[in-house]
């Protein structure tokens, strides 16, 4: 993720600053991903250079964690892509 722009950077920040004081961020900044796990959800940004996605879970006794980010390519969330990110979700 170090080709990552200033801007996304920036609006990653932001986003995170408005989870931290309690904001629920909803469509199209974030969206639910409780399919795969509930309290999985999915940080959109999209700059020039690409569209990003970062993963996280918010576990409400101990916060918020960011488990996994991809420079999103396709249409789907690459299998591998996903396997990781439940296995780090086991993790928590």
């Amino acid at each position: 993720m170090s080709d990552m722009s200033q801007a996304i950077r920036s609006d990653f920040f932001d986003a995170v600053n408005l989870l931290l004081s309690g904001e629920i961020l909803a469509m199209p900044l974030s969206r639910s991903l409780s399919n795969i796990k509930p309290g999985l959800h999915e940080l959109r940004l999209k700059d020039r250079a690409g569209i990003y996605r970062f993963f996280y879970f918010i576990k409400k006794s101990d916060g918020i964690h960011f488990v996994h980010a991809i420079k999103k390519k396709t249409q789907s969330l690459p299998k591998g892509d996903l396997e990781l990110v439940r296995t780090r979700l086991r993790g928590l």
